[in-house]
């Protein structure tokens, strides 16, 4: 790209988008939501950072949006960013640990929320099967 003032080269950045992910431990079980959107399937409930917001904030806020549910942040898991984790396009995803009480709904983007034992996780989509994987090796 050329500045279209002096001529001269201007370089262009491409950076994965940032992202947060959402473990929430509830009543033994961890909270998924099902997608309305594509990549549909069953997912953490999760999305994109907005500008001026907080990573802490934005898991905040995707929690309640997508789960109805009012979260508090344990600590911040791990940042996965494989450049292929989301077939849309490049994210890096931080993901934390939040517990809360209550009933999940789905909203938003959300068909649906629901609690999951270890035992019977659904096929999850994005790298989220990883995600999880990683979580219960930490825990157990």
């Amino acid at each position: 790209m050329q500045c279209s003032q002096c001529g001269a080269e201007i370089p262009v950045y491409k950076n994965p988008a940032p992202t947060v992910d959402i473990i929430i431990e509830l009543e033994g079980g961890i909270v998924l939501i099902e997608r309305k959107n594509s990549p549909f399937g069953w997912a953490l409930p999760g999305g994109f950072v907005d500008y001026g917001e907080s990573f802490e904030d934005a898991a905040v806020r995707e929690a309640k949006e997508e789960t109805s549910l009012d979260v508090t942040l344990v600590r911040q898991f791990h940042t996965y960013s494989h450049p292929d984790r989301d077939k849309r396009q490049h994210t890096a995803s931080t993901v934390f640990i939040a517990t809360t009480v209550g009933t999940p709904i789905g909203a938003d983007d959300a068909k649906q929320a629901q609690i999951f034992s270890k035992e019977e996780l659904p096929e999850l989509a994005f790298d989220h099967a990883r995600i999880l994987e990683d979580y219960y090796k930490k825990i157990y």
